[in-house]
């Protein structure tokens, strides 16, 4: 990997968009703005404008809440941004900057983050990242670089079906989320559903609760982490990767969430698999989609075609 030159990265958000710059090996983020909403064309100017803001750069990486057709990097869906669908988000970028631009999921991007230390040295050739906020993301590195599935960014970790009711076969259809997915039971919102239940205002407040030692909070983030631990068994049992890293700002729970989480998972894997494994927080916090869409813009320009 080149480890002089100058890329941009910008993490695109249901609720932000931020725009940082990787010089060398230094990251610096510069903007944060509201993510202009109402359609394609407001988002595509406002992430020139914004990347415009960086001064010259060589290369762009971008991460979106999407499913990312990959040979084209074009934004098939957006579960945040309903007006991101069907939009050539690399060859609209790139026309508008005159430098390659680079598209994934935001996921895959902090996985990409969590790979790579902060020297550009890679840290783990296979690691799953999981992200747990309003939703559940996920993404994962093979020799350090985002595994896709054969035509989309894939790795759609919080759809994962971890509860269903089988008796009568197969559980029907719904929106998403379904309600026998892995994000509909351990996401934020699932959070903020304990904490509902048990008297605390919403997730942030149950958390603060349980740092505070407060035995039900605690309670609430070992049953959130339980759940969490039966999606990563399976993403072990799947991949088994060097290591599972927790993000998302459900995440500042620490080892209130990842320790139940990590102990259940153990608990559920066939013996011999996973004992290598690493289940801990992720180390780059907020951070990490940024970080990990200027190293995407790294990797791929370093590539050979």
């Amino acid at each position: 990997m080149d480890r002089t030159s100058r890329t941009a990265g910008v993490d695109v958000g249901g609720t932000k968009v931020a725009v940082g710059l990787l010089d060398g090996t230094t990251l610096t983020p510069h903007q944060l703005e509201p993510t202009e909403l109402d359609e394609p064309e407001a988002l595509l100017s406002q992430i020139a404008r914004l990347v415009g803001t960086l001064g010259p750069v060589d290369s762009v990486g971008v991460g979106v809440p999407s499913v990312v057709r990959i040979s084209d990097g074009r934004v098939m869906s957006s579960a945040n941004i309903d007006a991101f669908r069907d939009v050539a988000l690399r060859d609209e970028l790139a026309q508008r900057l005159g430098v390659p631009v680079h598209v994934d999921n935001d996921a895959n991007l902090a996985a990409l983050s969590e790979a790579w230390d902060d020297d550009l040295h890679l840290l783990h050739e296979s690691l799953v990242c999981i992200t747990v906020g309003t939703g559940i993301g996920g993404g994962a590195v093979l020799g350090g670089r985002p595994l896709h599935g054969s035509h989309t960014s894939a790795f759609e970790l919080g759809h994962l079906i971890v509860a269903a009711d089988l008796l009568d076969g197969a559980p029907a259809p719904v929106d998403a989320p379904h309600p026998a997915s892995l994000e509909y039971w351990a996401s934020g919102r699932a959070l903020d559903r304990l904490a509902r239940d048990r008297g605390y205002a919403d997730g942030p407040a149950i958390t603060d609760a349980a740092e505070a030692g407060e035995d039900a909070a605690v309670d609430a983030l070992r049953i959130l982490g339980e759940r969490l631990g039966v999606g990563i068994a399976s993403v072990v049992t799947l991949l088994e990767p060097e290591a599972v890293v927790i993000g998302g700002g459900v995440s500042r729970a620490g080892e209130l969430l990842v320790g139940p989480a990590r102990e259940t998972a153990k608990r559920l894997l066939l013996p011999g698999l996973g004992i290598q494994t690493e289940i801990r927080v992720a180390q780059h916090g907020p951070q990490a989609g940024l970080r990990g869409a200027a190293l995407l813009a790294r990797i791929e320009e370093s590539t050979p075609a």
